[in-house]
């Protein structure tokens, strides 16, 4: 589906200074796409307020791009090392998201081989991949924040155009989320469960059977709820003794990445 955003008067200087990031980074040949509400309206065609504007980037090109909105005017701040720096201006400011807070969504070639091309702002751009925009959100589930919502609307808007191969790989090896998400689909919209492939619910539903079945595994002190909530489970890896499912090698993440993000969670708003 698509669809474009309806705009008030009050949000025309931040969308000119929107205009004007994508500018500055399409004139350097930064690749770049665009996400956040922008991608969503067009997989689903849900409108929601534009509260900020994420612009996903490889790691690799992040360099350039802040230097060259450093040298347009902007101030910028590599917020957090493992996943996000910002753009501001004024009180405008961009997301340029390279990865997840968790560390598992890293933005790689296969999100620009996949992307979709659309119109944003008045320009042409490419948004993320539907499946790359369910993978992320598939994590988000904070107590201030729970993005399980918009998983249930992409699976009925945009199921049946969906790379479901590639999708189960992005869930390796948590695809019992996936799994889990499936479910949810069912018992929120039981009239259409026929949108997602019977194949690939046999497959996870076998692969859960063949798992629970085998018993604990060799390390069972594992806590994986760090992977969607960096608040919500720190008593279970401090007092309770759980191992972090963020931190290597588990994980992607270093043990001095998890302390700021966990830091942060009290002191960056």
């Amino acid at each position: 589906m698509a669809g474009q955003l309806t705009l008030d008067d009050s949000s025309f200087d931040t969308n000119g200074f929107y205009r004007r990031t994508l500018h500055v980074l399409s004139d350097a040949q930064v690749p770049f796409l665009v996400g956040g509400s922008h991608a969503f309206l067009h997989y689903t065609g849900i409108v929601r307020p534009t509260k900020d504007f994420d612009l996903f980037i490889r790691r690799s090109d992040l360099d350039r791009a802040m230097s060259e909105l450093a040298e347009s005017g902007y101030r910028t701040e590599l917020a957090f090392p493992h996943w996000l720096a910002k753009a501001h201006d004024g009180e405008d400011a961009v997301d340029l998201v390279f990865s997840s807070g968790n560390g598992v969504c890293v933005v790689d070639d296969e999100w620009f081989t996949h992307a979709v091309e659309a119109e944003v702002l008045g320009l042409p751009v490419k948004l993320i991949p539907a499946e790359e925009l369910l993978w992320q959100k598939s994590f988000v589930m904070d107590r201030e924040r729970f993005d399980g919502a918009d998983v249930m609307h992409l699976l009925v808007s945009y199921s049946e155009n969906m790379d479901w191969s590639r999708l189960m790989r992005r869930f390796e090896p948590y695809w019992k989320l996936l799994l889990s998400y499936l479910v949810l689909f069912h018992f929120i919209y039981p009239s259409e469960g026929g949108r997602i492939p019977r194949d690939v619910i046999t497959q996870l539903l076998e692969r859960f059977q063949q798992e629970a079945g085998m018993g604990v595994g060799e390390d069972p002190r594992v806590c994986y709820g760090t992977l969607t909530s960096r608040a919500q489970y720190l008593q279970d890896i401090g007092r309770w003794g759980y191992r972090d499912a963020r931190l290597a090698p588990i994980g992607p993440m270093q043990g001095e990445e998890i302390a700021f993000w966990t830091w942060a969670i009290d002191h960056v708003k």
